[in-house]
């Protein structure tokens, strides 16, 4: 709205489609494509849950090195999730995966590290919710994946942490347990 620079991926499996979706934008947003739309889709989705891990991380006062130490965690284990359902690789180390994670894990902005902040306060999802008064993506998103990890035996820490805190565990034995595995 600001007319600020950005960058966007359009994901289509047809090539001509993304490319002229890509063209319908202004000059001040630099549009690739690709045709990688699980990619998208996972990196969409999984982002959220490092957010809320990453906002529990700020809340905690834990500093920055621990934030990049999460946040690049993180964008490993959604790209390790991805590719076990045949997204590219690059994808996740490119717009639609670090781009989006890197901005959503890192603003308060984004209602899901904003659900994180709640979480380090010791507030209930319940109380979380009602304050923020908004959809929060990545706590269902959270309970997906932990069906997910547990049915196919993907290793998935980070989200299976977040999972746990929403149904109330701890931050601070999260800390501790992701700290020692």
């Amino acid at each position: 709205m600001q007319s600020l620079p950005t960058a966007i991926v359009v994901n289509s499996k047809n090539r001509q489609t993304a490319l002229e979706f890509a063209s319908f934008f202004p000059n001040f947003v630099r549009a690739y494509v690709s045709d990688d739309v699980m990619g998208a889709e996972v990196s969409g989705a999984y982002k959220n849950v490092i957010a809320i891990a990453s906002g529990v991380c700020e809340g905690l006062g834990l500093g920055k090195n621990a934030a990049a130490s999460l946040i690049s965690r993180g964008l490993v284990e959604m790209a390790r999730f991805g590719k076990s359902y045949g997204a590219k690789e690059e994808s996740f180390i490119g717009l639609s995966g670090a781009g989006d994670l890197f901005l959503t894990a890192s603003s308060t902005m984004s209602r899901n590290y904003r659900v994180g902040l709640g979480l380090a306060e010791g507030k209930s999802q319940e109380e979380i919710l009602e304050d923020l008064g908004e959809v929060a993506e990545g706590i269902g998103t959270a309970y997906a994946l932990h069906v997910i990890a547990t049915e196919q035996d993907i290793y998935l820490p980070i989200a299976t942490e977040v999972y746990k805190m929403l149904e109330g565990k701890s931050p601070q034995d999260t800390l501790k347990d992701l700290l020692t595995r």
